[in-house]
């Protein structure tokens, strides 16, 4: 009689696996699942913006009238909220990162681990509001107008 119902209960999960293979997905949006996806996407962003720093920091030995140039491009608007989303990006990254090191290396990690996220993302926007604000202040005074 065990064996009918482990059976009974194994074809059970087979058909909610099977359902969820025919979705395309055995994902759900778990927040845990896009704390994983966002922490591949910044530390690309990342990795793509210290690339191009060492690339323009590196015309200054080749040509520094352009190296002054390519300086002078970044003071635009777009820019600075490009800056922003790399703020944004590296501190977001940084967080989730003690975070994946306390629930990997902390015993009491995994049980602790949602909490951790949404306290991260808490600091996350605690920090990124006054920082945007601050950062992003220049740029619309320049361009609406202001002291």
């Amino acid at each position: 009689m065990s064996t009918t119902a482990s059976t009974a209960t194994e074809a059970a999960a087979s058909d909610r696996a099977g359902a969820s293979r025919r979705q395309g997905t055995f994902y759900r949006g778990d927040p845990g699942m896009w704390s994983w996806v966002l922490h591949r996407i910044t530390g690309v962003l990342t990795f793509f913006f210290l690339f191009v720093h060492v690339l323009d920091t590196a015309l200054v030995r080749v040509s520094p009238d352009t190296y002054n140039e390519v300086i002078e491009t970044y003071k635009t608007p777009l820019v600075n909220l490009l800056e922003v989303g790399l703020v944004g990006a590296v501190l977001f990254h940084a967080l989730n990162g003690i975070r994946v090191m306390l629930v990997d290396f902390w015993e009491k990690g995994p049980k602790f681990q949602k909490p951790m996220l949404w306290t991260i993302l808490a600091i996350w926007v605690v920090v990124m509001i006054p920082g945007a604000f601050f950062m992003m202040k220049r740029t619309v005074e320049t361009l609406f107008g202001g002291n």
